[in-house]
C-alpha cells in the first residue's frame, strides 16, 4: 500500500500521541487526518502537526485507507453506526477502545470489515507504550504490518492469537502502569518513614524503578535471575525479599491481575 491515508476518529491524548509518533517516523502530514467534536482540539492538532482535520466523521471515513477509532467505548456504537456504508473497499479499521469486541464492531460496521482490536497503555503518551493486537481473518498481512507501523510509533506491539487474550493484556500491561505507580507510592512513603525527606525518597524510588526496568529490558537473563544476582545471602535485600515472600507477594499480584482480567471480560459484555 503506497502512502496509505490514516484517519483518526477522536483526537484525544492517545490519538495525539500516535499521530506525533507517526509523523516522527515514516508518515507524512498529508497521510494523516483527524476528526473530533472539539474545534479547539482540532485546531491544536492542525497547528502542531499540519494535518487535515474535520468535525465530520463521515467525511473523514470516506477518504482514508485505515480508520483508527479512538473515542470512548461508551460512544463507539453510535459513532460506528453513523459512518457511511460507502467507505473505501477493504478499509482497515483499528479500534483502541477498551472493552469493545470485534464481533460488536463487525455488527456495527459490516461483517466483512477488516478489523484490528488494540489494547495500548498509558506510557504510549511518552513513546514507551506496549500494545496487544488481535486481527480478524479479513485482515491481510500488509494491513497487519501497517497496523504495527502505526502502533510502534509510540512503543512496541505484540500480536495475539485469540481475542480473549486481550483481557489478559489488559491485566498485565493495560492496567499494569498503575501497579508500578502504587508500588512506587508505597516505597516513597516507606522511605519517608525511615527518615528520608519525601522528595529524596521519591527521587530514589523513581530512578531506581527506571534503572531496574532498563536493566531488565536490555538483559540477556530473565527478571528472576536478575533478582537473584542482587540478593546476597544474609544481606539486606534478602531480608526484604523474605518479607515479601511471607506476605505472599506473588499470590497478591496473581489475584489482583485475575480481578483485572475478569473485570475486562465483564466490561466487554456490558458494552456489547
Amino acid at each position: 500500500m503506497t502512502a496509505p491515508r490514516i484517519g483518526f476518529i477522536g483526537a484525544g491524548n492517545m490519538a495525539t500521541s500516535l499521530i506525533g509518533g507517526m509523523l516522527q517516523g515514516s508518515f507524512k502530514p498529508n497521510q494523516v487526518m483527524a476528526s473530533d467534536r472539539s474545534d479547539e482540539q482540532l485546531q491544536r492538532l492542525s497547528r502542531q502537526f499540519g494535518i487535515h482535520t474535520s468535525t465530520d466523521n463521515a467525511d473523514l471515513a470516506r477518504d482514508c485507507d485505515v480508520l483508527v477509532l479512538a473515542v470512548k467505548p461508551q460512544v463507539l456504537q453510535a459513532v460506528c453506526r453513523a459512518l457511511p456504508a460507502e467507505r473505501k473497499a477493504g478499509q482497515l479499521v483499528v479500534s483502541i477502545a477498551a472493552g469493545i469486541t470485534c464481533s460488536s464492531l463487525a455488527s456495527w460496521l459490516g461483517a466483512d470489515t477488516p478489523l484490528v482490536r488494540c489494547m495500548p497503555n498509558t506510557p504510549a503518551l511518552r513513546g514507551q507504550g506496549v500494545s496487544g493486537l488481535f486481527a480478524v481473518t479479513q485482515v491481510s498481512g500488509e494491513q497487519k504490518k501497517l497496523t504495527e507501523n502505526i502502533m510502534n510509533a509510540v512503543g512496541i506491539s505484540l500480536w495475539l492469537e485469540q481475542e480473549e487474550q486481550i483481557d489478559a493484556v489488559t491485566a498485565v500491561s493495560g492496567s499494569g502502569p498503575a501497579y508500578f505507580f502504587y508500588l512506587m507510592e508505597a516505597m516513597t512513603s516507606a522511605g519517608e518513614q525511615l527518615g528520608l525527606p519525601r522528595e529524596v525518597a521519591e527521587r530514589l524510588t523513581l530512578f531506581t524503578a527506571l534503572g531496574a526496568a532498563d536493566m531488565a529490558v536490555h538483559s540477556d537473563v530473565d527478571t528472576a535471575e536478575l533478582r537473584r544476582r542482587v540478593t546476597s545471602p544474609g544481606g539486606t535485600t534478602e531480608q526484604a525479599i523474605n518479607s515479601f515472600a511471607r506476605d505472599d507477594l506473588p499470590g497478591m499480584v496473581a489475584r489482583a491481575m485475575q480481578a483485572a482480567a475478569a473485570r475486562s471480560a465483564e466490561l466487554s459484555k456490558e458494552l456489547a
